[in-house]
């Protein structure tokens, strides 16, 4: 039996990645004026930089902007403005004030959950910016614990179920990611629902998750979150 369900934050609660990927677009048009798009690989390249700078600033919109800064300075070896510049930084403002946006269904699908177990907010990222997102969301009141962690990896869900007195058997988490949210769950031994997401950034694609393994479920929306936890319950 489940004793403990966790739940993911961004593009499993709410939306997240499409604003990356809008910022994204923006910093290709701004890097127009000085490169050609066509032949500078701009996405590939920012994506290098900031793989690359994930162990010095980790996740979120404030390492994205350093590292597009950078990508920007390197693939205009150096010609970009200082007007550009700031446009990149007005871009990550934008970002951190953008709007929480609950995906369809998912605050019923927590609440579902949340009679039958304890629940956990399981979120990596910025610190000041996830805070304000769990608390623009409304749904904090729901969760027995909200914890932001700087990655999701076997230690942190080690720690947090440690923490909890519950045995990585009698857990199971939801999120949209494999490579963060149920891959290092289900190598521990607990229990994975995927639920994906129509857009994901690359780093989350890399993973080495048997997608038919038998502590996993992999879900179409919110409404059927309740259902493949029940089922993991009757197992566990």
């Amino acid at each position: 039996m489940l004793e403990l369900v966790g739940f993911d934050g961004d593009d499993t609660l709410w939306h997240s990645e499409g604003y990356y990927q809008e910022a994204a677009v923006e910093f290709e048009r701004i890097l127009g004026a000085w490169v050609d798009i066509g032949n500078a690989a701009i996405r590939e390249r920012l994506y290098a930089v900031e793989r690359n700078n994930l162990a010095l600033f980790g996740y979120g919109v404030k390492g994205m902007v350093l590292s597009m800064i950078e990508a920007a300075i390197d693939i205009t070896q150096a010609r970009i403005s200082a007007a550009d510049i700031h446009r990149i930084v007005v871009l990550a403002k934008d970002m951190l004030d953008h709007p929480v946006e609950l995906l369809p269904g998912i605050r019923e699908a927590v609440e579902a959950v949340a009679r039958e177990h304890r629940i956990v907010l399981i979120t990596k990222g910025d610190l000041f910016h996830q805070e304000k997102k769990v608390a623009l969301s409304g749904l904090a009141d729901l969760f027995h614990r909200i914890e932001i962690v700087s990655e999701k990896d076997e230690a942190s869900y080690s720690r947090v179920l440690a923490e909890f007195g519950v045995a990585p058997e009698r857990f199971a988490m939801v999120g949209n990611s494999l490579r963060s949210d149920i891959e290092p769950v289900v190598a521990l031994g607990g229990w994975g629902v995927h639920m994906p997401y129509h857009v994901t950034w690359a780093h989350e694609m890399e993973h080495g998750m048997n997608q038919e393994h038998p502590r996993l479920q992999t879900v179409a929306g919110a409404d059927a979150v309740a259902e493949a936890i029940a089922r993991f319950h009757r197992t566990a």
